[in-house]
Order: C-alpha cells, then structure tokens, then sequence
C-alpha cells in the first residue's frame, strides 16, 4: 500500500465505539420502536460516548422514532438534564399547561402528576399548538410498583391506519381547543401559564393565535384553531399531529363528564375539542382515534435509570394506571412551529 494512500485512511473511531462499547437490541416482539442501547462495559462514560456518537443517535431517532437508554449508570436529575443537553445545549420550559406538573429544575419537570389510577391518553406534547418541541426525554428514577408504563405509538402509523376518511375530515377542517380556568375545575390559569400577570398570559394568547376572553377577574376562557396532521421537517413523513381525543370531553368517566355537564353550559367546561368550524366532533370518531392509538401502541415496563428519548413529532406517548411510587422527570427541546413546516397538506388517502 502506498503511503499516500495510507494517511488518507480516516479511523473508524465511532464505529468501532459503536461495536465495542454499545449493543443494540429490540423489545420482545419488536423490530422498529424503539432502539434499545445498552452498554457492554460497566463502566462506560454515557455523555462521552453520546457526544462521540451524535450522528449516529440523530440518525437513528430519525428511523426508529425513540431510542431506549437502559442499564447505563444513570441516577439523578443532574446526569439525566447533561445527557439532554448534548443533544439540545437550550432545554424549553413548560409554559400553557394543560397537566399539574412540578419543576425540579429550570428545564426539567416532574411528568403529570394525576393521581394514580388515572391514565394518560396518548399526545405528542404541545401538538395541541402552534409550536412544539421536537425532542422530548423521559428519565426513571423509580418504577412503580404495578403498572406506570409510558405507552409509545408511532404517528406515521397512526395516520395510515385512520379511516380515509376521517382523515380527510380532519385536515380540511383542522381542530378547535376550547378551555376554561378558574371554574374551580382543572388547573387555574395561574398555574397553567406559571404567572398572576394577566398581560402575559394575553401576550402568549397573541403570539400562539389564540382567543382569549376574561369572563371575570379570575376566569378564562380560550379558543383556538390548530393543525391536525403535519409533515415532519427532515423525514417528509406525515404524522397524525394534534390532542382532539384528549381533550374531548367524551374522554371523561361517564359519571365524571354527567356530573360536569350538570355543573357547566357546554361552553364553560373545563376543556373540549371540535372541529376547527366550531362544529362538534363525533363520539364516535373520536372512539376510533382512540382505538387506532391502541392498535400501534408498544408498551414496556420501566426499570430504574431508563432514560426515553424521542422525537416528538413522530411518536406520540401516554401513561398507564399504577400502584407504588412512581418517579419519572422530563425534559424538552427544539421548538418548531406550524409556519416553518411550509410542507402542503398531503391527500387525504
């Protein structure tokens, strides 16, 4: 061989990093969401090795959805937040809440605090808005006991699955939110915009295209119109992009949505969804959308120091009922919005 063409041989550093230090694997009876890594050496320096292996992750995340990081030597907030950063050096807060939640840090939030047997239905965060974040981690620092899980579903699957169409329906006439705070239901908007200033509670409102109406001193009402698929930014794929079956009030108990019905006019309760006219969706419709959620669903128990990261405009996640303690901590990053997604909306078929 030739010297020349010896020094023009490039080590193959990452790859072998790859091979040597880290195995991938799958979850029982899956082949695609998400990629399990986990580590060969015990004692492996995971923030090395991501910064080592950045484009490999990005890439990855962009094939599979979520990346699974289990058995790595992570157990506490400080590693999980630094191990975010690499990713995203600018961590988002967590403005316009629509869940109870606590900081732990200026960038890292305890995940919904609703009481235990509650479950979470399936979202990708804030694809109820105009602007999202792109990333989002999820850290355990203690299983539950039973149950807890964070169910994941991919929404390119969940849109091909969809009715034709209710799909069609869907993207011609978008979706409408309407909320309400300070019933002596669901959070106040105090807590929701983390703020008693009422002038940026309204400045928000105008840069997210929202209506507001201050119904009284301490009661708010706000309406807005936003996307019901969109196209993701790197991949092209069109994914099934908003919450209209999390708010809708069908997804309430029976019992609960009688009992609030009886309380509140239909346009005073806590939070709804509607087609982005006005007019109301379908029970029905919104079954489906529930039942399609299910159908692409992969479920997994926690284990403790799992971290999740996913790309939240491909995968939509949830929680399930659970018995025992149960600590999980996110983070979110890169703030995308509806105007930089310039992508036509794709047929309805």
């Amino acid at each position: 061989m030739e010297l020349k063409t010896f020094r023009n041989i490039k080590p193959q550093a990452i790859s072998l990093s790859r091979a040597s230090l880290i195995r991938k694997e799958y979850l029982a009876g899956r082949e695609a969401l998400p990629l399990v890594l986990k580590p060969q050496v015990g004692d492996l320096d995971l923030s090395h090795w991501i910064n080592s292996n950045l484009s490999f992750l990005e890439s990855s995340l962009l094939q599979h959805g979520g990346i699974l990081f289990r058995d790595f030597d992570l157990d506490e907030v400080p590693k999980f937040e630094q191990i975010a950063r690499i990713f995203a050096p600018e961590l988002m807060g967590y403005l316009d809440q629509h869940t109870p939640r606590t900081k732990v840090t200026n960038s890292v939030y305890t995940s919904t605090e609703y009481p235990a047997d509650h479950q979470v239905p399936f979202h990708s965060e804030n694809s109820k808005n105009h602007t999202w974040p792109m990333k989002i981690w999820f850290f355990c620092l203690q299983p539950a006991a039973r149950g807890g899980e964070t169910p994941i579903a991919d929404n390119r699957k969940v849109f091909h699955l969809l009715d034709p169409q209710i799909r069609a329906r869907f993207i011609s006439r978008k979706v409408m939110y309407a909320r309400n705070f300070g019933e002596g239901v669901g959070l106040s908007w105090q807590t929701a915009f983390q703020t008693s200033d009422k002038t940026v509670v309204e400045d928000y409102c105008r840069q997210y295209r929202m209506e507001f109406i201050w119904k009284d001193e301490n009661r708010l009402r706000l309406r807005h119109v936003a996307q019901a698929i969109a196209v993701h930014p790197i991949t092209g794929d069109t994914v099934w992009f908003n919450q209209a079956h999390l708010f809708h009030v069908s997804g309430l108990a029976p019992a609960v949505r009688e009992s609030l019905r009886d309380l509140f006019h239909e346009d005073d309760l806590p939070s709804n969804a509607y087609y982005g006219d006005g007019s109301k969706i379908e029970d029905s419709i919104i079954e489906e959308i529930r039942q399609t959620y299910l159908h692409a669903a992969v479920t997994f128990p926690w284990q403790a120091n799992d971290l999740l990261m996913l790309d939240n405009m491909l995968v939509a996640h949830g929680r399930a009922p659970f018995a025992g303690t149960r600590k999980l901590v996110v983070a979110m990053a890169q703030p995308f919005s509806d105007q930089e997604n310039g992508t036509a909306s794709p047929p309805s078929n």
